[in-house]
This record gives structure tokens, sequence and C-alpha cells, in this order.
């Protein structure tokens, strides 16, 4: 029966703290732990995080137990940390991001990918929930330009500044204003994404998704749309759509994957399409194939729908 780890060490450790505790070298190598980091022990869990961004987050508290007070999460890491959408592709197998400011080098491991920032070009703060430091959401933006293409970049930053739609709902990370300077605060990879991202962020779209559905319109040359739109009618609130064309009595729905799983959140769809139909309104329903894998037909869908709704 090997020796009990410490309780006040936690599930994640440094080998230094370890040691301090009074664990000796040969504990530290039992295979009861798991070795995430160099210089960093955790204790074997039953069942691994599920879902990439809970996998990323249970590694980045790993790695905290041993940073140092030079270092702090960037990039992927730190859109993770603060709940910033990102593409799956990007997080599955990511080494962690983890930043200096210059002249400071972080020498990257096997498990992380050192930054060395400019000073000027992030500002760095401490998650008020994970007590981790991080880039600050504005600073995280624009230093996603150099991985994510223009659409992708919208979407975070629409994330980043969204307004409560709910008395429930978090206040916005951060403002257009700060996403601004982030942009102003010096040449960078991506530059031009960012210059071209910003006029097209807004502050009520509530998904990756919806931003990508809004700006596929935008691009097709369509009229622009009202984002999560309050349908009234004599009034009466009849729903929230995620878009919507007012005038022409048009709105748009992303159809997520939890709608079809979710059997109340199906009833309340349903509810919500009769109360819109009944009000005179055209709904058109849009799935995840139709926004990130063949749009043209779904774009041809709203373009007739406008048509038709202006004869």
């Amino acid at each position: 029966m090997p020796q009990p780890i410490p309780a006040q060490l936690g599930a994640s450790f440094s080998t230094a703290a370890a040691l301090l505790a009074g664990v000796t070298p040969s504990r530290l190598r039992g295979r009861d732990l798991e070795r995430p980091f160099h210089g960093v022990r955790a204790v074997r869990a039953g069942d691994a995080p599920r879902g990439p961004e809970r996998l990323l987050l249970h590694r980045v508290g790993q790695y905290a137990v041993r940073m140092t007070e030079h270092e702090f999460f960037t990039h992927v890491a730190a859109a993770v940390i603060w709940g910033l959408p990102l593409p799956v592709r990007m997080l599955v197998g990511r080494p962690l991001d983890v930043g200096v400011f210059a002249p400071r080098r972080n020498a990257a491991g096997p498990r992380t990918n050192g930054h060395s920032v400019k000073p000027g070009h992030a500002h760095v703060v401490r998650h008020p929930t994970l007590g981790v430091r991080v880039t600050t959401p504005a600073s995280t933006w624009a230093m996603l330009a150099g991985d994510l293409q223009l659409y992708d970049l919208v979407a975070v930053a629409d994330a980043a500044v969204r307004a409560p739609i709910h008395e429930s709902d978090a206040r916005a990370l951060t403002t257009v204003e700060q996403l601004q300077a982030a942009l102003a605060a010096g040449r960078r990879v991506g530059i031009a994404r960012l210059r071209a991202a910003l006029p097209l962020v807004c502050d009520r779209s509530a998904s990756r998704p919806e931003t990508w559905l809004r700006l596929l319109l935008i691009d097709a040359g369509l009229p622009p749309t009202s984002v999560n739109h309050e349908v009234i009618v004599n009034g009466r609130w009849l729903a929230r759509v995620d878009l919507a064309l007012p005038d022409l009595r048009i709105a748009i729905e992303y159809e997520g994957e939890h709608h079809l799983t979710d059997s109340e959140q199906w009833h309340r769809d349903i509810a919500r399409t009769e109360r819109l139909i009944e009000a005179g309104w055209r709904v058109i329903r849009v799935t995840k194939r139709d926004v990130f894998e063949e749009p043209g037909p779904m774009i041809d869908r709203v373009r007739r729908a406008i048509l038709s709704a202006q004869r």
C-alpha cells in the first residue's frame, strides 16, 4: 500500500511542494501518480474529463501548481479559460499556451507552447474564479488572429462583448473599445483579419453558429438582420428569434443538436414556431450542416423568402 499523499497538496501538486510536505522522491515515482508536466504530479483519477474544453481546463489546473510569477496563460488556453468559442480542431491535442513578457523566454515543452510576448501587446489579469494569471479577453482575441479565420475571429469577439439578455446572464467580458485598444497595441500576426473583424462584431450574438450564420447572410449580400430579436405583436411577447428581418416578418433560427436531444427544449421550439406562424411570420430553420458544410442552399432559402415577402 503506497504512502498516502498529504491532503493539503490536492489532486495536482508540484514536486517541490510535495518534497517540502515530506513526500519522498521514491513516492513521487509511484504508478498511482501521473506526470502531466515537468515538476508536476497528479493523483490518477478514474475518468478523464469529457470534452476538449474540460480536458484543457483540467490541464490548466495541473500546470498552475508549477507556474512562476512571470508566467500566464494565453492564446487557446486563455480563450478556454474565459469560455470563448473555438473550433474543436484547435482544442484536441493542443499543448497549453503559456506566455511570459519579453525579454524573458518561456521554453516550450512536449505539452506546452511557450510564447515570449512583447510588453504592451497584451494585458494580464488574475482570473476571478480560477485564480490563474491569464491574458485579458481583449488581448486573447488579438492574439488568436494568427490562428483563426475571419468568421471565428468575429465569433470570439461576439462572445467577449456579449451583452446580458436574461437577468441571470453574466456581464460582458470586455468592450468593443477594449478590443479596439488591443488591435491598436502594435503589429502582430493576423492584424489585417483583426481590422476586418472589428466592424462586424455584435454584442447580441449568443453563439458561434449564430455568428457564422449572420456573417454568411451578410457576405451573400442579403439585408442586415436583427440579432436575438424580440417579436412582440399587439403588445404580446411571442418569441426571441436568433436572426430576424422584422419588416418582412422572417425569422431565421439555428437548431443546435441539443434542440433534438432535450425533449423540453424541443417542445418549446415547436410552441414558439407555431406562435410565430400564427402571427404571420415565416420561420426558416437552419442546422449545423447548413452553416458549416453547405451554406448555399440555406442562403437560397432565405433569399427566396425575402423575395416572396417583398411581393
